[in-house]
């Protein structure tokens, strides 16, 4: 009798998860396996703040799904998740139109013996008026894109004003990782732009400030490193409002509960994360963050032929919490996943997963790197920063092109990409 796997979501979860799975089942036909994602292409999502400011090319960067699919010999569906019948094991995909409103492609519905909710998350507005309409968020590449055209209009608009007191106002609310990075690295590329005909600019016509509602930066991290990264953040020109909470947005500016009007040219919200809606709209069991409720194998409560992994999932840990949303949690939770569906399989038991903190780390582009590693060899926690934290952190990119593509596909890509950065521009400014 013939299986089908399916896994929604093509992030860094789900994209090593389907991979998995399809290297397992290549020789056995009797198991199938498929991807669902709304994109046509993958890029690692602690990347988007690169892609924001223009120093990583998303083109360079991105991998095709139909490309890992032919390789890895699994199926790839193009499409928007609208609805999950778990009653009924089906997958409901929206109707595609073009941006003349004609349709493309119809709705479909997909069947699954087995399917893995690894829809990732989404920024989280909280409800706030104004917003939707006037922040960008960094949820997706096209969003990042989007602030990369409004920061380049910005940057032209700053070099020709007659004005030499003329700035580019960038206010980012959400002092967490996303945050401060972007923050960071507009610093970074600004310091680059004169040598790429922005005579004019520099970086003390950028003016960026964080914004976080919070005592600390970094508030899901040990303290120490929110407070070096605040420090740092403020030595390169950064402006860290902390405690401060913004209570609507506008054009053009943000308003806090207290009354005070921030000015920004370019807004982002970057504050709190959620679970996409389509999760609780279909009546699966969510908490108040839209994600979904799993066991401790990780299937979802009430749907045994359902299982959730990364961002999407309200996974309880011992000590009363939850999970936290990062990379390293859908890591482990697709390897957790994919051990199960396998033993399933076979008709053993699964096993259920435990969250292994293996520490956090926080790129401050060229300036600097902090973090704290954990585990056993470490005996506890320990402090990192400056080269060997900035090793750390490139090797977390490299460990998941292993995991996608394999050992010699991706040093054959690290070596493409000292051949590409060698021959090309550092910094995209188009």
């Amino acid at each position: 009798m013939s299986k089908h796997l399916v896994v929604v979501g093509g992030g860094a979860g789900g994209l090593e998860l389907v991979v998995k799975l399809a290297r397992k089942f290549k020789r056995d036909d009797a198991v199938s396996v498929t991807l669902i994602d709304k994109n046509s292409s993958h890029i690692w999502k602690p990347l988007l703040h690169e892609v924001a400011t223009g120093s990583l090319d998303s083109y360079h960067d991105e991998t095709s799904y139909r490309m890992l699919a032919r390789k890895h010999r699994f199926d790839f569906v193009l499409g928007r998740v609208v609805n999950i019948d778990a009653d009924n094991q089906r997958i409901n995909l929206a109707v595609e139109l073009d941006d003349d409103g004609m349709q493309l492609v119809e709705p479909r519905e997909i069947h699954y013996d087995r399917a893995v909710l690894c829809p990732g998350s989404l920024s989280n507005d909280f409800g706030t008026p104004g917003v939707a309409d006037f922040c960008v968020k960094l949820d997706s590449r096209a969003q990042a894109e989007r602030f990369h055209q409004l920061y380049l209009k910005q940057l032209h608009r700053v070099s020709a004003a007659r004005d030499e007191q003329s700035q580019l106002s960038v206010v980012i609310v959400g002092g967490g990782a996303t945050g401060v990075e972007l923050a960071a690295d507009l610093h970074n590329v600004a310091g680059r732009l004169q040598d790429y005909g922005f005579e004019r600019f520099s970086n003390e016509r950028l003016k960026v400030s964080v914004i976080e509602a919070g005592p600390l930066l970094l508030p899901r991290l040990p303290d120490r490193i929110g407070i070096s990264v605040k420090e740092e953040l403020e030595t390169i020109g950064v402006e860290v409002l902390t405690d401060t909470m913004i209570s609507s947005a506008e054009n053009n500016a943000l308003l806090t509960r207290e009354g005070e009007r921030i000015t920004a040219d370019i807004s982002v919200w970057a504050a709190g994360v959620r679970a996409p809606r389509f999760l609780e709209e279909s009546g699966l069991p969510c908490d108040n963050l839209g994600r979904i409720k799993v066991n401790p194998d990780l299937s979802v409560e009430g749907y045994p032929s359902l299982y959730g992994a990364g961002d999407c999932c309200c996974c309880p840990m011992e000590d009363g919490g939850t999970v936290p949303p990062r990379a390293q949690s859908a890591h482990q939770m697709a390897a957790v996943v994919a051990r199960n569906l396998i033993a399933e399989h076979r008709g053993k038991e699964t096993r259920a997963f435990v969250y292994k903190d293996f520490g956090s780390l926080i790129s401050l582009s060229r300036f600097s790197t902090v973090g704290n590693l954990m585990g056993n060899l470490m005996r506890g926690t320990v402090f990192v920063e400056g080269w060997l934290a900035r090793l750390f952190y490139l090797s977390l990119y490299r460990m998941h092109q292993n995991a996608v593509h394999g050992p010699v596909s991706t040093l054959l890509i690290m070596l493409g990409d000292r051949i590409y950065t060698a021959t090309r521009a550092d910094l995209k400014l188009h």
